[in-house]
């Protein structure tokens, strides 16, 4: 049974790491859209950098919630209550940012798209923000009793949830404007190559005051220190962090979005291995903390699920391949001048 558990575990890390390093280069990318296009033209261009994909990426999202309903029901339930006001926050937020996608470009007005544009930053920026703050938050445990959840949404900004949540932002906002630099031409992506650069900074601030913050709000560091071996997750994350300067200053936005990948899966692996077996700790008393042991369905449910996760999860890992190969190579204002199915 504990086999089982410890593999849902992993794959729950696996896909809440996949979806933020998919959806998080968009919700980057919808932030910055609003200033980055110096025009109308130029934010239609960055916009439909992410239109074939931006909604694919989310799928990752409704499996990652998905799996933890089936898999850790109980999770899933206190989760769902005791964070309702962000995580309903989060769902209005993506789904006002999905609208604006479709009905930008729907009209030509100008007060009409910058309508859109404001909706497609507010929809990708709380997403981020609320992300960073939740699991910051969980990282340093949920004051839970036998009585229920004390906080409230107020609580849940403190100090450590709010540096975790610019972290997330600004991962996301480096990622995203890795992308549109390799995916946007007429100038648009060579400013947001310059941008990344310059964003660099600031996430590299902030990482050092999340980790330093870390050793003091939370206990993550734990498991580290028991099994010295798991410090090439964080190591990775340092070296992928590294590798976008490199290759960003060298003019390989290729390799420099590759890196910012590797950052952010492996961040989300730091962060969770230092979680290890805990997914929902209690700040108030251990006793109450639900772990991947005490939470989780049967094992004839949990044998099922990975059946079932060997057979689809490949396909759809097939299908995203095949749709960013079909819809690679730079877009110019040229391509969305003009074309009414542009967003």
């Amino acid at each position: 049974m504990e086999k089982y558990q410890a593999i849902w575990f992993v794959l729950w890390g696996v896909l809440w790491a996949v979806y933020f390093m998919l959806d998080g280069f968009d919700l980057g990318a919808g932030v910055l859209e609003p200033f980055l296009g110096r025009n109308d033209d130029e934010r239609r261009v960055i916009v439909n950098t992410l239109g074939p994909v931006w909604d694919g990426n989310e799928v990752w999202l409704i499996t990652a919630g998905g799996a933890t309903f089936a898999a850790f029901p109980a999770v899933y339930a206190e989760l769902f209550s005791y964070l309702y006001t962000p995580l309903l926050i989060i769902l209005f937020a993506l789904i006002v940012r999905g609208v604006a996608f479709e009905f930008r470009g729907k009209e030509e007005g100008a007060g009409w798209r910058r309508l859109w544009d404001a909706a497609i930053f507010v929809g990708s920026f709380l997403p981020a923000l609320l992300f960073g703050v939740a699991f910051g938050n969980i990282f340093q445990g949920l004051p839970m009793d036998a009585d229920g959840y004390h906080g409230s949404l107020v609580g849940l900004l403190n100090p450590y949830g709010l540096i975790t949540g610019a972290l997330f932002v600004l991962l996301f906002v480096v990622h995203g404007s890795l992308w549109i630099s390799m995916r946007a031409g007429n100038g648009v992506g060579e400013r947001a190559q310059a941008l990344a650069g310059k964003l660099w900074y600031a996430l590299l601030v902030v990482a050092v005051a999340f980790l330093a913050y870390t050793k003091f709000a939370t206990d993550l560091y734990n498991n580290f220190m028991f099994f010295k071996v798991m410090l090439v997750l964080p190591g990775a994350a340092v070296l992928g962090l590294l590798g976008i300067k490199v290759f960003q200053a060298k003019g390989r936005p290729g390799l420099a979005f590759l890196s910012s990948c590797v950052t952010i899966v492996m961040v989300v692996f730091t962060g969770l291995f230092g979680l290890y077996p805990r997914l929902l700790p209690s700040s108030l008393n251990p006793a109450y903390t639900l772990n991947a042991f005490n939470s989780s369905s049967s094992e004839y449910t949990l044998k099922i699920m990975t059946v079932v996760a060997l057979v689809f999860v490949p396909i759809v890992i097939v299908y995203q391949i095949l749709i960013y190969r079909v819809f690679r190579g730079k877009l110019s204002v040229e391509d969305v001048k003009g074309d009414t199915q542009a967003y």
